[in-house]
């Protein structure tokens, strides 16, 4: 016999996560405002001046101010509740956000190189003073924006978007400053390009960390620190447990994680005293608030081993009988189980009625 047991984070997890919601979006507004602001300066400065550089970094600025906005736009979606189509919430919208913005400073990147390579084929004279003005002005306003958003917070991939956007921008104003100085001195025209493509490998290197860091979460890939092969022996450990298997991790958002797994227990085992103790331990030892476990006095039916990718299926399932379940729900602010409705699934009746807890897949926003 199969029973199934969820617990939730407390509540008031949600009342710090919106008061770092709210200062992360004043942060992003004051990004937002300096950004664009700014943005219009350099790309008059860089029609008067004919730099490349400084039209490249108005170019990545007005991007930027884009994803500024994507980006604070995303934090205010991620308050709604959860509803019947969005069982998760909306927190992941973040996380796709950050996708996007990791994905359009490739973009930006390949468009500087292309357009460096342009003004190394075909040289332009460049007016390196109005270019030295702009861009000091420029690395004034991206310094102020970085200090902002970099009191933000630092596991919140869709502020490291923001960040890594303005940090972009700072570093197009160092090498706008750089070339105009070469230009002033040594009249030396082709440094404005070539500094061009040193910023755009540099913005290439952050955006791979971005795209990467918010891909493995759209792919529910295991949360970053944790292995997931550490779980059953830990668990295993707790008296009473035979056997910890379908082991399951993933995160909503970095901070937000979640977990399912089937835990086998002797004859003499107290259920409910074991799913106690196994959230307790996935609490206090690998920081995963909300669990959904299974608990089985017999050999799980499952066919697919431990590792939960494939299962044969042919034996039935009965979905009638709920009675064998026991749920904790301290529910979340509006939140449903982000282990999603398979995670809940009836227990069976005998050894050849069997419902597993695996979540569903796909991105959940």
């Amino acid at each position: 016999m199969a029973m199934t047991a969820h617990s939730h984070a407390p509540g008031a997890a949600h009342d710090d996560h919106d008061h770092a919601g709210h200062a992360s979006e004043k942060r992003l507004i004051w990004a937002a405002a300096l950004t664009g602001g700014f943005m219009l300066a350099e790309i008059a400065g860089g029609l008067i001046s004919g730099s490349l550089a400084l039209l490249a970094d108005a170019g990545h600025m007005f991007v930027d101010f884009a994803g500024l906005s994507l980006a604070l736009f995303a934090m205010r979606l991620a308050r709604r509740p959860a509803d019947a189509k969005r069982s998760y919430g909306y927190d992941r919208f973040q996380i796709l956000v950050a996708y996007s913005n990791g994905l359009i400073l490739f973009g930006i990147a390949i468009f500087i190189a292309v357009e460096a390579w342009r003004r190394l084929s075909e040289p332009v004279e460049i007016l390196g003073g109005p270019m030295l003005a702009v861009a000091v002005g420029g690395l004034l306003v991206n310094i102020a924006a970085f200090l902002v958003l970099h009191g933000g917070d630092r596991e919140d991939l869709n502020m490291r978007g923001a960040l890594l956007h303005v940090a972009g921008d700072l570093l197009g104003s160092v090498a706008a400053i750089a070339a105009s100085l070469v230009i002033l001195i040594s009249g030396w025209m082709p440094i404005d390009p070539i500094l061009s493509v040193l910023v755009a490998v540099l913005i290439l290197g952050n955006a791979y960390g971005l795209v990467r860091a918010s891909g493995h979460i759209l792919l529910e890939g295991t949360p970053k620190g944790l292995d997931s092969a550490e779980v059953g022996p830990h668990l295993a450990a707790i008296p009473g447990v035979v056997d910890i298997h379908h082991v399951h991790l993933w995160a909503i958002t970095p901070k937000r994680r979640a977990a399912t797994l089937h835990a086998r227990i002797a004859d003499h085992a107290e259920p409910a005293g074991i799913v106690r103790s196994i959230k307790r331990e996935m609490a206090t030892r690998f920081a995963i608030d909300h669990v959904t476990v299974e608990i089985e006095h017999d050999a799980c039916a499952d066919r697919a081993g431990h590792n939960g990718h494939a299962h044969d299926h042919d034996h039935d399932h009965d979905h009638d009988n709920a009675a064998d379940h026991a749920h904790d729900h301290p529910h979340e602010h509006g939140r449903t189980d982000p282990a999603g409705p398979g995670a809940g699934a009836s227990a069976r009746q005998s050894a050849d009625h069997h419902d597993h807890p695996s979540r569903p897949l796909g991105a959940h926003l």
